[in-house]
């Protein structure tokens, strides 16, 4: 795998806006690899989409980013491809298995989870996880772990 990824262990970010939680996709992206995958943890409505569009925007991707809640996985095309998963919708690994979405996870291009939690037993050692939490004030606490040393 080529380039370098950031350790982004114990990484941690107030997000006041939603403008700020994209610019916080789009530097992770900035420091992704082939290969990365990222896990999105929190409530619905913490702003894992926002940050999703980030790191899309980061990798040059200008279509609309949604979460794909019905249809699983949404892939794009940018300066590495990115698959953006949503997994509220799966039981577990089994399920996730028969989508096809394990092939992702070891991809050339940035695999993106919403609610990874569902398969955390198959998720590559070297997953980034990035945690949202919503303040009492509705800003977001971000806390980032993981990533590529290569």
């Amino acid at each position: 795998m080529p380039g370098v990824m950031r350790n982004f262990d114990g990484m941690k970010v107030i997000c006041r806006t939603e403008k700020e939680m994209e610019v916080l996709g789009r530097k992770v992206a900035l420091q992704c690899v082939p290969g990365t995958v990222i896990s999105l943890r929190g409530t619905l409505g913490a702003g894992k989409t926002v940050f999703a569009r980030g790191v899309a925007r980061g990798l040059g991707i200008t279509e609309a980013i949604v979460s794909p809640t019905f249809t699983l996985i949404q892939e794009y095309e940018g300066t590495m491809p990115l698959f953006h998963m949503d997994l509220y919708r799966i039981t577990g690994i089994e399920d996730f298995m028969m989508t096809g979405g394990e092939d992702m996870l070891y991809s050339d291009g940035i695999c993106l989870i919403e609610w990874s939690e569902v398969i955390d037993g198959i998720l590559p050692k070297k997953t980034v996880y990035v945690h949202i939490s919503v303040n009492d004030d509705l800003s977001r606490t971000v806390d980032i772990k993981g990533g590529i040393f290569e």
